[in-house]
């Protein structure tokens, strides 16, 4: 049984440690515009059943609970937080915060569209939009060459002043990609998400459209991690890791004691 106590205590001093693991990813990613916080889920083990409940005490009488002792916790998942985050104005024509639901979405180089709440745009040498790593924001939007006053609507139309002419050119429209279950998107790096089955397929909208978000130029949306909810979560984390690591030592004391005495 004592050496069994160890590895349950064993099991939460790896949970609490992958738990660290995601707070510190957390703080690390607190100035990374749209970044969206993770949580880690926890789940028991299963139980060492030792009597049913129900089962006969007497003739007459039935164990009122089972008898069942817990083996110890895994992390079973860990999931994106899509809360808000809040609006820093840029003062930047390219860049874009979407208010509500919603996700940019853009051609990675594998082929595969990712999706992301970063709108930190820039335009290559073509002139094309695209994000900060290059790769190029869908649909495809070609901003003219010599183009001035670049203004995006709260429903994505872009439109552009271009020297010679007095008035606006429409050169796109900016569409948001949402989903049934956004817990679902795989994260891959570079703040982006990758659609899966678990999330469904993404719903392609207008901004304002269908409960879509609205665009808002010149702000990005910052991380939604609270810093100070960040440092409970870690002291509560690590006082859980002491408590772990002190019922090791009191398993390891009462082994000795019973090789000591006995």
């Amino acid at each position: 049984m004592s050496v069994n106590a160890m590895h349950v205590a064993k099991s939460g001093l790896n949970a609490q440690q992958i738990r660290m693991q995601v707070i510190a990813n957390n703080l690390s990613n607190v100035n990374t515009a749209g970044f969206k916080r993770d949580r880690a889920n926890f789940e028991s083990l299963l139980y060492q059943v030792r009597r049913l409940s129900g089962d006969q005490t007497s003739e007459d009488t039935e164990l009122s609970s089972s008898f069942a002792v817990g083996t110890g916790v895994r992390i079973v998942n860990t999931e994106k937080m899509h809360a808000q985050g809040s609006l820093m104005t840029t003062d930047n024509a390219l860049d874009m915060a979407i208010e509500g639901s919603g996700f940019f979405q853009v051609l990675m180089p594998d082929g595969r569209i990712a999706y992301t709440r970063n709108g930190s745009f820039t335009r290559n040498n073509e002139g094309i939009l695209t994000t900060s790593s290059g790769y190029v924001v869908q649909p495809e939007i070609q901003i003219p060459e010599g183009a001035s006053n670049i203004n995006v609507s709260g429903n994505g139309l872009i439109s552009v002043t271009v020297a010679g002419n007095a008035e606006a050119e429409e050169v796109g429209q900016l569409t948001l990609a949402d989903f049934s279950n956004r817990r679902g998107l795989q994260p891959i790096g570079e703040n982006f998400l990758t659609e899966t089955e678990a999330s469904g397929p993404a719903v392609i909208s207008n901004p304002q459209e269908e409960g879509a978000g609205k665009i808002i130029q010149g702000a990005l949306e910052a991380s939604n991690v609270n810093v100070v909810q960040e440092l409970v979560e870690m002291i509560e984390t690590q006082r859980a890791y002491e408590v772990s690591s002190k019922a090791i030592t009191s398993v390891d004391e009462m082994l000795r004691f019973i090789a000591n005495n006995l």
